[in-house]
This record gives structure tokens, C-alpha cells and sequence, in this order.
């Protein structure tokens, strides 16, 4: 590679404005392609500008300076250029996929017409600024809205909709809500923060299908045979890895574009970062570990573009990527209705469910409403669940991400659970 290596990233989402701001610092200059005919944005606030909290450009991200808008659809590995769709052709000499991921749309009954593939009137995925834009233009005070999955974003959907005014029902297949970050406990007290705003939540309750009249959505169909009216439908039932490119131009893929250690796909030209990338094993489909990917590939690529006698110069940190330990936080905000509680913070990361062997720190305050678990083996702090009040939050993560021996006594520990102190 040499000084005027041309440097393609696709994907304008919180991983490629990363990487071209974090490359333009670094003195390499980057093509950004984006699909969205907004300007780039942080999808993790989507669900505030659903909740009317921010406008959308409150959360717009810096647009970088070369930002070409349109849709990449085949990559040609011989001649290393990008083709889109407005027949637009960009050479490269390094190309970045930082495509995210898309919705996972379930295979509900009457979802979609017969030769169809657009979803009915009413029905909204939340992933995009388009989704949250059409489904915020939709929602109405006492609008009938069924949420269908009771993850994170199924959470902070619901929540949304509940401060416009809607009437929200929320399904969940599993047997608690935000079962992959929290524990029973905690989970519980998400549960009651819910009601307590108004959201009526289901449970171990499986979504069969939709009913539309003239191709707007009119009820929802529970596998019990129960039924839903419904003026809205939310599908949050996860994502998955955005890799139909890569999978076109011939790149290893699995759940997501197979990366290594230095971000680079099964064609050394080619990295991915993001949600669409899959590093030893893992997708995480989140924005920490985005965020760090995109920065060690701005020093990677940075190092490797600086020519000199002497060879490629060091950059401090570009050592190469070695997995993320992701941190899960969330705010419910307080609702309108006056059973509604204060707002709900939660924080968990690491490994919650304790092995043979572990210990559990654990303290409960019901009347405040809080909670909080921390998981100890071999006397390291392996994952912990906050709900509440997270003044420790900060020095219980740094303990963790530190993976240092915890004092025998355990007194610091406890000290970090019951302090409110600042983050």
C-alpha cells in the first residue's frame, strides 16, 4: 500500500463515520458510501426521537466530508472497484464493509400479501430513521400499538410509544423480557417499570400472525388464539448481520463477514467492522464494540498507508483488534400516567448467571426500586446487573474490563455495590 491508497468504506452508521473521522485524524483521507438519504445518525437514540424527546437532528452524526449517497449493490475483487446502483463505479485499493445489519422480519401469517414484499400499512420494523419516522408520523394518543419482542429494542420501543400516548401491548416469546442481559430480578423490575407507565406485557407468548383489511394491519394473532386489535405493529425481534455483498463476492461468511485479528476478510483488500462483522466466533450487533473496531482499523490502515525507509511507522494501539467486553446500558424514562414511576436505569455486562464455584454479591432495595448483582470467579468480577441508581456503574466496569484479582476481604466490592457516588 502506499501514501495515495484510495480507502472505500460502506456504510454510513455509527462504524464507518468512525472510521472516516478517526482516519481523516490520522491524516488518511476515506470515501464514505451511504445508503440512507439522511444524514448519518446514532441509531442508538432512535427510540428518543420516537418518544419525541430529540428531533432527529439532535442525533445526527458529523457528516463526513467525501460522503457519496447511494446504494452499493456487487463488488468486483479483480478490478477492486464498488458498483452502485445509480451505475456509479468507486475504485479502491482497500474497501471497509461497515453495512450493519438488517431486522429480522418473523414468518407471521398475512405479514405479506401474496407477490409482495413491502409490509402492510401499520406495520413497522424500528431499525432505521425511515422506520422511526413513519411509525412516529403513525402513532397517535390511544393509538392500539403491539409490540412484538421483548429484547432491548423491544423494550425501548414500547416505551416510546407508551409516552406518546399510546396503548401498548407488549408480546415476548421468551419467559421474561431482556432475557439475554438480565437476570430474573432485574428483569422483573423492567417488567413493573413497564406497567407502571401502561405497557400490558405478555410473556412465554408467541405472535402467529396479522390480520389486514385493505392492506392496513387491524389485529394481531397470538398462538393461543387470542386476539390483539391493533392500529400499529412493531416487529423487534433482533437483527441480523447485513452481509448479502460479501456473501456475493465470494467472502467467508457465517453468521456475519468473517474477520481476523486485523479486521481483514477472506480477501486481504477487504475488512469489515460493525454489526455485519463476525470476529472469532462472536457478532456482537452493538455500538461499543463498533465503535472500538473502527478505531483500531483507523490505526491499522493508518500504519500501514506511512511509507518511510524505514518501513510502515508505529501507531500507538495498532495491535490489532482482540474482541470487545460490551457493557448494556438503558434508560426508561418516566411516562405521563401518574402510577408511572421515576426513570429506570440498567446496566449489565459480562456473565450474569454464576457457574459451579462462583460467588454472588447481591442487594435488593424494593422500596427504591433497585438491584444489584455482581459475579465473582477465582476472585475476578467476571458480570454484574445494575438496576437503579448506576452511581456505580463506571468503577464496577472498570473493574471488570481490568480483569484484575479483587482484595481477599471483598470490602472494596462492597463499598463499589452500595456507593451512589459519581460514575
Amino acid at each position: 500500500m502506499t501514501s495515495n491508497t484510495r480507502v472505500v468504506v460502506i456504510g454510513a452508521g455509527l462504524a464507518g463515520v468512525r472510521l472516516a473521522r478517526r482516519l481523516g485524524e490520522l491524516g488518511v483521507s476515506a470515501v464514505l458510501v451511504g445508503e440512507e438519504e439522511h444524514s448519518p445518525y446514532n441509531r442508538v437514540l432512535l427510540a428518543e426521537v420516537l418518544a419525541g424527546r430529540y428531533a432527529p437532528d439532535v442525533i445526527a452524526l458529523p457528516t463526513p466530508e467525501r460522503l457519496t449517497r447511494g446504494r452499493v449493490v456487487h463488488i468486483d475483487r479483480a478490478l477492486r472497484q464498488v458498483h452502485l446502483a445509480d451505475d456509479t463505479v468507486i475504485a479502491y485499493d482497500t474497501l471497509v464493509l461497515a453495512t450493519g445489519s438488517n431486522p429480522v422480519l418473523p414468518p407471521l401469517r398475512g405479514l405479506f400479501a401474496p407477490g409482495r414484499h413491502e409490509l402492510p400499512e401499520g406495520v413497522h420494523a424500528f431499525r432505521t430513521m425511515d422506520d422511526c419516522l413513519g411509525l412516529s408520523g403513525a402513532v397517535r394518543r390511544g393509538s392500539r400499538a403491539v409490540v412484538i419482542g421483548g429484547g432491548l429494542l423491544g423494550v425501548s420501543a414500547a416505551r416510546a410509544l407508551a409516552e406518546r400516548g399510546a396503548q401498548v401491548v407488549l408480546a415476548q416469546q421468551g419467559e421474561r423480557l431482556m432475557e439475554r442481559q438480565l437476570d430474573p430480578s432485574a428483569s422483573g423490575l423492567v417488567l413493573r417499570h413497564l406497567k407502571g407507565l401502561g405497557v400490558e406485557v405478555h410473556t412465554e407468548s408467541r405472535v402467529r400472525g396479522v390480520r389486514c383489511v385493505e392492506g392496513a394491519v387491524r389485529s394481531v394473532e397470538m398462538a393461543d388464539g387470542y386476539t390483539l386489535g391493533a392500529d400499529l405493529v412493531v416487529l423487534a425481534c433482533g437483527v441480523r448481520p447485513r452481509a448479502g455483498l460479501a456473501q456475493d463476492a465470494g467472502l467467508a461468511v457465517h453468521k456475519g463477514v468473517i474477520v481476523d485479528d486485523e479486521l481483514r476478510t477472506s480477501d486481504p483488500h477487504i475488512r469489515a467492522i460493525g454489526d455485519c462483522a463476525q470476529h472469532d466466533g462472536q457478532v456482537y450487533g452493538l455500538a461499543a464494540p463498533a465503535l472500538e473496531q473502527a478505531d483500531v482499523l483507523a490505526e491499522l490502515l493508518a500504519g500501514s498507508l506511512s511509507a518511510s525507509p524505514a518501513g510502515p511507522r508505529s501507531v500507538e494501539g495498532a495491535a490489532g483488534y482482540s474482541g470487545t467486553r460490551a457493557l448494556t446500558r438503558l434508560t426508561l424514562a418516566t411516562g405521563s400516567s401518574p402510577a408511572a414511576a421515576g426513570p429506570l436505569d440498567l446496566a449489565a455486562f459480562g456473565e450474569h448467571t454464576p457457574l459451579p464455584g462462583d460467588d454472588v454479591v447481591q442487594l435488593a432495595d424494593a422500596t427504591r426500586g433497585t438491584y444489584r448483582k455482581v459475579v465473582v470467579r477465582d476472585d475476578r468480577l467476571v458480570g454484574g446487573v445494575l438496576v437503579g441508581e448506576l452511581g456505580t456503574v463506571g468503577a464496577l466496569a472498570r473493574a471488570w474490563e481490568g480483569a484484575e484479582p479483587l482484595p481477599a476481604d471483598g470490602a472494596p466490592l462492597l463499598h463499589l455495590l452500595t456507593n451512589d457516588g459519581g460514575s
